[in-house]
Protein backbone atom coordinates (compact mmCIF):
# COMPACT_ATOMS: atom_id res chain seq x y z
CA UNK A 1 0.00 0.00 0.00
CA UNK A 2 1.63 3.48 -1.25
CA UNK A 3 0.03 5.26 1.70
CA UNK A 4 0.53 3.62 5.42
CA UNK A 5 -2.50 3.25 7.70
CA UNK A 6 -1.46 3.68 11.29
CA UNK A 7 -4.50 2.91 13.51
CA UNK A 8 -3.18 4.79 17.17
CA UNK A 9 -6.76 3.56 19.11
CA UNK A 10 -9.47 2.23 19.32
CA UNK A 11 -12.65 2.92 21.20
CA UNK A 12 -15.37 0.25 20.60
CA UNK A 13 -15.71 0.19 16.83
CA UNK A 14 -14.27 3.78 16.70
CA UNK A 15 -10.93 4.80 15.80
CA UNK A 16 -8.11 7.41 15.53
CA UNK A 17 -5.86 7.22 13.60
CA UNK A 18 -2.81 8.73 10.54
CA UNK A 19 -2.89 8.02 6.90
CA UNK A 20 0.35 9.19 5.56
CA UNK A 21 1.22 10.43 2.22
CA UNK A 22 3.83 12.30 0.80
CA UNK A 23 2.00 16.00 0.66
CA UNK A 24 1.62 15.25 4.29
CA UNK A 25 -0.88 13.13 6.79
CA UNK A 26 -4.29 13.68 7.47
CA UNK A 27 -5.24 12.47 11.39
CA UNK A 28 -8.81 10.47 10.98
CA UNK A 29 -11.37 11.01 12.08
CA UNK A 30 -10.84 13.41 9.21
CA UNK A 31 -13.17 15.81 7.85
CA UNK A 32 -12.85 16.90 4.02
CA UNK A 33 -14.09 20.35 2.74
CA UNK A 34 -15.72 20.41 -0.65
CA UNK A 35 -13.49 22.16 -3.82
CA UNK A 36 -15.85 21.57 -6.15
CA UNK A 37 -13.95 23.74 -8.72
CA UNK A 38 -10.72 24.18 -7.44
CA UNK A 39 -11.78 25.83 -4.86
CA UNK A 40 -14.17 25.86 -1.29
CA UNK A 41 -16.58 28.20 -2.13
CA UNK A 42 -15.59 31.75 -0.41
CA UNK A 43 -12.47 30.57 1.42
CA UNK A 44 -8.47 31.12 0.38
CA UNK A 45 -6.77 27.94 0.74
CA UNK A 46 -5.22 29.50 4.05
CA UNK A 47 -8.27 30.53 5.57
CA UNK A 48 -8.96 25.96 5.00
CA UNK A 49 -5.60 25.77 6.26
CA UNK A 50 -6.14 27.74 9.20
CA UNK A 51 -9.39 25.73 10.51
CA UNK A 52 -6.99 22.38 10.57
CA UNK A 53 -8.05 20.48 7.46
CA UNK A 54 -5.39 18.16 6.22
CA UNK A 55 -7.00 17.40 2.76
CA UNK A 56 -9.67 18.81 0.58
CA UNK A 57 -12.20 17.08 -2.26
CA UNK A 58 -11.68 18.13 -5.74
CA UNK A 59 -14.94 17.10 -8.10
CA UNK A 60 -13.90 15.43 -11.59
CA UNK A 61 -16.58 16.01 -13.35
CA UNK A 62 -17.00 19.80 -12.44
CA UNK A 63 -12.92 20.31 -13.14
CA UNK A 64 -13.47 17.86 -16.74
CA UNK A 65 -15.63 20.43 -17.88
CA UNK A 66 -13.99 23.33 -16.47
CA UNK A 67 -11.06 24.01 -17.06
CA UNK A 68 -10.70 20.48 -18.53
CA UNK A 69 -8.61 17.67 -17.99
CA UNK A 70 -5.62 18.29 -20.55
CA UNK A 71 -5.42 21.89 -19.52
CA UNK A 72 -5.47 21.28 -15.48
CA UNK A 73 -1.99 19.05 -16.82
CA UNK A 74 -0.81 21.78 -18.52
CA UNK A 75 -1.24 24.31 -15.60
CA UNK A 76 0.69 21.72 -13.54
CA UNK A 77 -2.35 19.80 -11.63
CA UNK A 78 -5.15 20.69 -9.65
CA UNK A 79 -2.70 21.35 -6.61
CA UNK A 80 -0.38 24.00 -8.04
CA UNK A 81 -3.85 25.33 -9.78
CA UNK A 82 -5.05 25.98 -6.39
CA UNK A 83 -2.32 26.61 -4.37
CA UNK A 84 -2.97 23.73 -2.23
CA UNK A 85 0.12 21.86 -1.14
CA UNK A 86 -1.19 19.14 1.07
CA UNK A 87 -3.21 16.32 0.06
CA UNK A 88 -6.55 16.28 -2.16
CA UNK A 89 -9.18 13.06 -3.19
CA UNK A 90 -11.33 13.46 -6.23
CA UNK A 91 -14.54 12.12 -6.61
CA UNK A 92 -15.09 9.78 -9.72
CA UNK A 93 -17.47 11.80 -11.21
CA UNK A 94 -20.04 8.54 -10.60
CA UNK A 95 -22.32 10.59 -8.31
CA UNK A 96 -23.24 12.47 -11.15
CA UNK A 97 -25.04 9.26 -12.68
CA UNK A 98 -27.79 9.57 -10.13
CA UNK A 99 -27.90 13.27 -10.06
CA UNK A 100 -27.68 14.81 -13.38
CA UNK A 101 -29.37 11.37 -14.79
CA UNK A 102 -31.48 13.59 -17.22
CA UNK A 103 -29.10 14.35 -19.33
CA UNK A 104 -26.73 11.43 -18.58
CA UNK A 105 -26.74 8.25 -20.29
CA UNK A 106 -25.34 4.86 -18.61
CA UNK A 107 -23.89 1.42 -20.46
CA UNK A 108 -21.74 -0.91 -19.55
CA UNK A 109 -19.05 0.71 -21.28
CA UNK A 110 -19.03 4.35 -19.77
CA UNK A 111 -21.33 7.28 -19.03
CA UNK A 112 -22.26 9.76 -21.53
CA UNK A 113 -22.65 13.57 -19.97
CA UNK A 114 -24.58 16.36 -21.74
CA UNK A 115 -23.04 19.48 -20.32
CA UNK A 116 -25.00 21.09 -17.55
CA UNK A 117 -22.29 24.35 -18.57
CA UNK A 118 -22.96 24.37 -22.92
CA UNK A 119 -24.84 20.77 -23.17
CA UNK A 120 -21.53 19.57 -25.32
CA UNK A 121 -21.09 15.72 -24.66
CA UNK A 122 -18.48 14.11 -22.56
CA UNK A 123 -18.22 10.48 -22.48
CA UNK A 124 -16.70 8.94 -18.98
CA UNK A 125 -15.35 5.24 -18.87
CA UNK A 126 -13.42 4.01 -15.65
CA UNK A 127 -10.05 4.29 -17.20
CA UNK A 128 -10.93 7.86 -18.39
CA UNK A 129 -12.38 8.96 -14.83
CA UNK A 130 -8.60 7.21 -13.64
CA UNK A 131 -7.06 8.90 -16.08
CA UNK A 132 -8.67 12.66 -15.68
CA UNK A 133 -7.91 12.32 -11.22
CA UNK A 134 -4.82 10.56 -11.65
CA UNK A 135 -2.57 11.32 -14.33
CA UNK A 136 -4.34 15.00 -15.41
CA UNK A 137 -5.71 16.81 -12.32
CA UNK A 138 -2.69 14.73 -9.97
CA UNK A 139 -5.10 13.78 -7.03
CA UNK A 140 -3.02 11.93 -4.11
CA UNK A 141 -6.39 9.85 -3.40
CA UNK A 142 -8.65 8.99 -6.67
CA UNK A 143 -11.77 6.89 -6.04
CA UNK A 144 -13.17 4.46 -9.12
CA UNK A 145 -15.92 5.26 -11.19
CA UNK A 146 -19.03 3.33 -9.69
CA UNK A 147 -22.59 3.86 -10.27
CA UNK A 148 -24.31 5.35 -6.66
CA UNK A 149 -28.50 4.02 -7.18
CA UNK A 150 -31.15 6.47 -6.43
CA UNK A 151 -33.13 6.24 -2.97
CA UNK A 152 -35.69 4.09 -3.21
CA UNK A 153 -33.97 1.30 -5.03
CA UNK A 154 -35.73 -1.78 -5.52
CA UNK A 155 -33.66 -4.86 -4.63
CA UNK A 156 -33.15 -5.93 -8.42
CA UNK A 157 -32.34 -2.06 -9.40
CA UNK A 158 -29.45 -1.80 -6.25
CA UNK A 159 -28.36 -4.97 -7.33
CA UNK A 160 -27.73 -4.12 -10.72
CA UNK A 161 -26.00 -0.84 -9.71
CA UNK A 162 -23.91 -2.82 -7.30
CA UNK A 163 -22.85 -5.31 -10.22
CA UNK A 164 -21.66 -2.71 -12.31
CA UNK A 165 -19.74 -0.70 -9.83
CA UNK A 166 -17.91 -3.77 -9.11
CA UNK A 167 -17.31 -4.23 -13.08
CA UNK A 168 -15.83 -0.94 -13.00
CA UNK A 169 -13.75 -1.37 -9.74
CA UNK A 170 -11.81 -3.98 -11.55
CA UNK A 171 -11.57 -1.65 -14.68
CA UNK A 172 -10.50 1.29 -12.70
CA UNK A 173 -7.89 -0.59 -10.57
CA UNK A 174 -6.57 -2.10 -13.83
CA UNK A 175 -6.25 1.42 -15.07
CA UNK A 176 -4.49 2.25 -12.28
CA UNK A 177 -1.83 -0.11 -11.52
CA UNK A 178 0.74 0.29 -9.30
CA UNK A 179 2.12 3.76 -7.92
CA UNK A 180 4.19 4.62 -5.32
CA UNK A 181 2.90 8.25 -4.15
CA UNK A 182 -0.91 8.01 -5.62
CA UNK A 183 -3.49 5.40 -4.03
CA UNK A 184 -7.06 4.54 -5.09
CA UNK A 185 -10.03 4.15 -3.19
CA UNK A 186 -12.72 1.21 -3.95
CA UNK A 187 -16.57 2.01 -3.23
CA UNK A 188 -19.05 -0.27 -1.53
CA UNK A 189 -22.35 0.03 -3.52
CA UNK A 190 -25.77 -1.78 -2.29
CA UNK A 191 -28.04 1.09 -1.45
CA UNK A 192 -29.89 -0.29 2.25
CA UNK A 193 -29.86 -4.34 1.47
CA UNK A 194 -26.83 -5.81 3.60
CA UNK A 195 -26.77 -9.13 1.55
CA UNK A 196 -25.57 -6.40 -1.47
CA UNK A 197 -23.29 -4.26 0.32
CA UNK A 198 -21.47 -8.06 1.88
CA UNK A 199 -21.09 -9.15 -2.09
CA UNK A 200 -19.88 -5.34 -3.11
CA UNK A 201 -17.35 -5.63 -0.27
CA UNK A 202 -16.20 -9.07 -0.69
CA UNK A 203 -15.87 -8.37 -4.93
CA UNK A 204 -13.71 -5.37 -3.46
CA UNK A 205 -11.56 -6.88 -1.12
CA UNK A 206 -10.99 -9.56 -3.94
CA UNK A 207 -9.65 -6.66 -6.42
CA UNK A 208 -7.70 -5.18 -3.85
CA UNK A 209 -7.60 -0.98 -3.14
CA UNK A 210 -5.57 1.53 -0.62
CA UNK A 211 -8.87 2.43 0.78
CA UNK A 212 -12.83 1.89 0.56
CA UNK A 213 -15.68 4.23 0.73
CA UNK A 214 -19.31 3.47 1.88
CA UNK A 215 -21.49 4.80 -1.27
CA UNK A 216 -24.98 5.36 -2.05
CA UNK A 217 -26.09 6.73 1.18
CA UNK A 218 -26.89 10.21 2.04
CA UNK A 219 -28.83 10.31 -0.70
CA UNK A 220 -32.50 10.71 0.68
CA UNK A 221 -32.71 7.75 3.32
CA UNK A 222 -32.54 9.87 6.32
CA UNK A 223 -30.52 9.53 9.38
CA UNK A 224 -32.31 6.48 10.96
CA UNK A 225 -31.61 4.45 7.71
CA UNK A 226 -28.22 5.50 6.98
CA UNK A 227 -27.34 4.62 10.70
CA UNK A 228 -28.89 1.15 10.27
CA UNK A 229 -26.69 0.45 7.24
CA UNK A 230 -23.79 1.60 8.89
CA UNK A 231 -24.59 -0.78 11.71
CA UNK A 232 -23.01 -3.83 9.55
CA UNK A 233 -21.37 -1.38 6.44
CA UNK A 234 -17.99 -0.49 7.91
CA UNK A 235 -17.20 -3.84 9.39
CA UNK A 236 -17.30 -5.29 5.64
CA UNK A 237 -14.05 -3.48 4.64
CA UNK A 238 -10.89 -4.14 5.73
CA UNK A 239 -10.00 -2.50 9.49
CA UNK A 240 -6.76 -2.27 8.19
CA UNK A 241 -7.19 0.62 5.54
CA UNK A 242 -9.19 3.90 5.91
CA UNK A 243 -12.79 3.44 5.57
CA UNK A 244 -15.00 6.75 3.80
CA UNK A 245 -18.49 8.05 3.70
CA UNK A 246 -19.14 9.99 1.00
CA UNK A 247 -21.04 12.83 0.72
CA UNK A 248 -21.94 13.07 5.22
CA UNK A 249 -22.90 15.68 6.18
CA UNK A 250 -24.55 17.33 9.39
CA UNK A 251 -22.48 16.98 12.53
CA UNK A 252 -24.54 14.00 14.17
CA UNK A 253 -24.03 12.12 11.11
CA UNK A 254 -20.09 12.24 11.44
CA UNK A 255 -20.77 11.43 15.37
CA UNK A 256 -22.81 8.53 14.19
CA UNK A 257 -20.57 7.56 11.94
CA UNK A 258 -17.52 7.29 13.89
CA UNK A 259 -18.91 5.22 16.55
CA UNK A 260 -19.46 3.03 13.90
CA UNK A 261 -15.89 2.73 12.28
CA UNK A 262 -15.64 5.44 9.80
CA UNK A 263 -12.34 7.28 9.23
CA UNK A 264 -12.82 9.96 6.69
CA UNK A 265 -15.91 12.01 5.25
CA UNK A 266 -16.72 14.91 2.84
CA UNK A 267 -20.26 17.01 2.55
CA UNK A 268 -20.92 20.51 1.23
CA UNK A 269 -23.12 21.30 3.96
CA UNK A 270 -20.81 23.32 6.07
CA UNK A 271 -20.12 25.65 3.00
CA UNK A 272 -23.77 25.81 1.83
CA UNK A 273 -24.83 26.31 4.76
CA UNK A 274 -22.78 29.11 5.85
CA UNK A 275 -24.00 30.96 1.96
CA UNK A 276 -27.52 30.76 2.90
CA UNK A 277 -27.13 32.12 6.87
CA UNK A 278 -26.74 29.00 8.95
CA UNK A 279 -23.93 28.52 11.27
CA UNK A 280 -23.03 24.80 12.84
CA UNK A 281 -22.20 24.79 16.63
CA UNK A 282 -22.10 23.01 19.15
CA UNK A 283 -25.40 24.32 20.40
CA UNK A 284 -26.91 23.03 16.76
CA UNK A 285 -27.48 25.06 13.95
CA UNK A 286 -28.19 28.94 14.48
CA UNK A 287 -30.24 30.65 11.53
CA UNK A 288 -28.37 34.13 11.45
CA UNK A 289 -31.44 35.71 9.44
CA UNK A 290 -33.86 35.26 12.78
CA UNK A 291 -34.49 38.40 14.12
CA UNK A 292 -33.42 37.24 17.59
CA UNK A 293 -30.12 37.94 16.85
CA UNK A 294 -30.61 41.69 15.64
CA UNK A 295 -29.31 42.81 19.03
CA UNK A 296 -26.99 39.56 20.06
CA UNK A 297 -23.53 40.60 20.84
CA UNK A 298 -22.19 37.38 22.02
CA UNK A 299 -19.54 35.86 19.47
CA UNK A 300 -20.81 33.21 16.95
CA UNK A 301 -19.07 30.25 19.32
CA UNK A 302 -16.03 31.47 21.20
CA UNK A 303 -15.15 27.67 21.74
CA UNK A 304 -14.02 27.48 18.36
CA UNK A 305 -10.48 28.72 17.65
CA UNK A 306 -11.41 30.92 14.31
CA UNK A 307 -11.66 34.50 13.49
CA UNK A 308 -14.95 34.36 12.32
CA UNK A 309 -16.10 32.13 15.22
CA UNK A 310 -14.62 34.58 17.91
CA UNK A 311 -14.48 38.47 16.70
CA UNK A 312 -17.45 38.87 15.07
CA UNK A 313 -21.11 39.36 16.96
CA UNK A 314 -23.82 37.86 15.86
CA UNK A 315 -25.88 40.64 15.75
CA UNK A 316 -23.21 41.98 12.83
CA UNK A 317 -23.47 38.69 11.38
CA UNK A 318 -27.09 38.95 11.50
CA UNK A 319 -26.72 41.96 10.06
CA UNK A 320 -24.76 40.86 6.97
CA UNK A 321 -26.56 37.98 5.57
CA UNK A 322 -29.63 40.21 5.90
CA UNK A 323 -28.22 42.50 3.77
CA UNK A 324 -26.82 39.69 1.49
CA UNK A 325 -22.99 41.14 1.92
CA UNK A 326 -20.70 38.49 0.93
CA UNK A 327 -19.09 39.49 3.65
CA UNK A 328 -21.64 37.81 5.74
CA UNK A 329 -21.46 34.36 3.47
CA UNK A 330 -17.21 34.20 4.15
CA UNK A 331 -17.47 34.93 8.00
CA UNK A 332 -20.23 31.93 8.51
CA UNK A 333 -18.46 29.94 5.66
CA UNK A 334 -15.01 29.85 7.69
CA UNK A 335 -16.58 29.08 10.65
CA UNK A 336 -18.78 26.18 9.59
CA UNK A 337 -15.30 24.22 8.49
CA UNK A 338 -13.52 25.50 11.27
CA UNK A 339 -16.29 23.91 13.17
CA UNK A 340 -16.13 20.40 11.86
CA UNK A 341 -12.45 20.40 12.01
CA UNK A 342 -13.15 20.99 15.55
CA UNK A 343 -15.43 17.90 16.12
CA UNK A 344 -13.05 15.73 14.34
CA UNK A 345 -10.28 16.87 16.41
CA UNK A 346 -12.40 16.29 19.49
CA UNK A 347 -13.49 12.71 18.39
CA UNK A 348 -9.93 12.04 17.91
CA UNK A 349 -9.16 13.12 21.44
CA UNK A 350 -12.03 10.79 22.54
CA UNK A 351 -11.26 8.17 20.94
CA UNK A 352 -7.35 8.01 22.30
CA UNK A 353 -8.80 8.64 25.99
CA UNK A 354 -11.11 5.74 25.40
CA UNK A 355 -14.30 8.46 26.48
CA UNK A 356 -15.91 7.96 22.95
CA UNK A 357 -18.97 6.81 23.97
CA UNK A 358 -19.58 9.43 26.81
CA UNK A 359 -18.58 12.03 24.24
CA UNK A 360 -21.33 10.96 22.18
CA UNK A 361 -23.75 11.31 25.14
CA UNK A 362 -22.88 14.41 25.53
CA UNK A 363 -22.74 15.35 22.04
CA UNK A 364 -26.58 14.54 22.01
CA UNK A 365 -27.53 16.42 25.17
CA UNK A 366 -26.26 19.51 23.99
CA UNK A 367 -26.63 19.60 19.96
CA UNK A 368 -30.14 20.45 19.55
CA UNK A 369 -31.80 19.64 15.96
CA UNK A 370 -32.41 23.03 15.13
CA UNK A 371 -31.67 26.87 17.05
Amino acid sequence: MPFPFDITATDGRARTGVLKTPRGDIRTPAFMPVGTAATVKAMTVDQVKQTGADIILGNTYHLMLRPGPERMEKLGGLHRFMRWDRPILTDSGGFQVMSLSGISKLTEEAVTFSSHVDGSKHVLTPERSIEIQADRIGADISMQLDECVAWPAEERRAREGMELSARWARRSRDAFGARETQALFGIQQGSTYEHLRRESSDRLREIGFDGYAIGGLAVGEGHQAMCEVLDYAPDMLPADRPRYLMGVGKPVDLVEAVWRGVDMFDCVLPTRAGRHGQAWTWDGPLNLKNARFAEDESPLDASVPCPASQEYSRAYLHHLIRTDEILGKILLTWHNLAFYQVLTAAMREAVAAGRFDGFRRDFHARHAPAG
